[in-house]
């Protein structure tokens, strides 16, 4: 692993983190070249349990969020294996954990104990609530956060409806993107300083950050911004329209764009309609609005109405499915879709890295380990003796994978 490459080559991070959020963070310094030892309890981080599906006896959402990692197993109810811990974080750059507020501090492996040793080191925290605060004492997941954010109550087809959550864990998937770019800061500032912090962030401020637009109005108006389905509540027309065989996504929100629009769907009786003159009279206005563009729009195809919408330069997309999002040429192009080799479940595909680099660019090359997999290995490399290890695999402290 010290010949990773990437903008975080050289960067090791200890990873004390189950199921998404950190692991998502972990990911993402691993996808950037820094060297991530994952620790798993002897029966694994939870998320292999998230079955099915299977791959080859494998949780898929497993090997999802724990690719480009090395993963050892360690029995923290042994005092061997807090010791072993203990000298890896003396050694790190970074460690992340998302356990309940005091879990690490009881095993004598807070910040405070850690930073003596090693006060260079990053000791990134990711919980539902945030370490200070009312709510620091709670755990916390992804669909709590999305209601205590009030995502979920401008997600949804209009008001009065039943309240919905995004279908994706988008607060655990943030948090992990915002922990990865807190430690990423904090890490520059140590090379400047030589001295390390506490980097400490929540899944319930990942949601509230992906509500500025409706704070933003709720702030200018003290009115509560209500679910618009897919439309925008600043600018019209912005969403989803019903085409002959699907939906498409029709940008035409500023003035160019709108009257481009009209020229498309053969409309231009429209742009002399008052109740649609501005982008302002077109919100004050957008279901009469919605409802007269869908009788246009239904008349023609998803294939037809993008080539069209294409050729006048409109802002326009397909309302893809996840495989066809897979199967997409830009997100093939961009190598959003990788296939990995796993040790046991062979070839798996994965979701590449989002960020480019053009001098050091980020790298998918790692399948998630099996449970304990470079136990052994990782070990030898912090100094002990092979003697050593086997007695630990032998008495629980540590889990290796040909022991599991």
């Amino acid at each position: 692993m010290n010949s990773k490459t990437g903008p975080l080559a050289g960067m090791r991070v200890i990873e004390i983190a189950h199921i998404m959020a950190g692991p998502v963070c972990g990911l993402m310094l691993a996808d950037m070249g820094a060297d991530v030892i994952k620790v798993e309890k002897p029966t694994g981080d939870d998320s292999r349990r998230f079955t099915p599906p299977e791959i080859g006896g494998e949780a898929a959402a497993y090997m999802m969020m724990n690719r480009n990692k090395r993963g050892i197993a360690l029995n923290l109810k042994d005092p061997d294996a807090v010791e072993i811990l203990r000298k890896m974080l003396a050694d790190a750059d970074v460690v992340i954990e998302n356990y309940r507020k005091g879990t690490m501090e009881k095993l004598g492996l807070g910040y405070d104990d850690l930073a003596k040793a090693n006060p260079r080191l990053i000791y990134c925290e990711i919980s539902g609530f945030g370490r200070t605060g009312p709510y620091a004492e709670r755990g916390g997941f992804d669909l709590i956060a999305q209601g205590m954010s009030g995502l979920m109550s401008i997600t949804g087809e209009g008001a009065g409806r039943p309240p919905v959550k995004v279908a994706a864990p988008i607060s655990d998937i943030n948090a992990g993107i915002l922990a990865a770019m807190g430690i990423s800061a904090a890490y520059a500032n140590m090379l400047q300083t030589g001295r390390g912090q506490k980097v400490d962030t929540s899944l319930f401020e990942a949601a509230i950050t992906q509500t500025y637009w409706q704070s933003a109005i709720a702030f200018a108006t003290g009115q509560k911004p209500e679910p618009l389905g897919s439309a925008h509540p600043l600018n019209a027309p912005y969403q989803a329209f019903e085409t002959s065989d699907g939906w498409i996504n029709v940008g035409a929100a500023n003035q160019s764009n709108w009257l481009r629009f009209l020229d498309v769907i053969e409309a231009p009786e429209l742009d002399a309609d008052p109740r649609f003159a501005s982008n302002a009279a077109r919100i004050q206005n957008l279901p009469a609005l919605v409802e007269i563009l869908n009788s246009y729009i239904r008349q023609d195809t998803t294939e037809n109405w993008l080539a069209r919408m294409e050729a006048a330069q409109l802002p326009a997309g397909p309302v893809n499915d996840i495989l066809q999002m897979h199967a997409d040429p830009q997100a093939q192009h961009r190598e959003m879709i990788l296939e990995v080799d796993h040790e046991t479940a062979g070839p798996v595909k994965t979701i590449g890295h989002p960020v480019k680099f053009s001098r050091t660019p980020a790298q998918v090359t790692q399948a998630a380990p099996r449970l304990g997999q470079h136990s052994r290995t990782v070990l030898a490399e912090f100094g002990y003796e092979t003697t050593q290890i086997e007695n630990w695999i032998t008495s629980g402290a540590v889990v290796a994978a040909d022991a599991v």
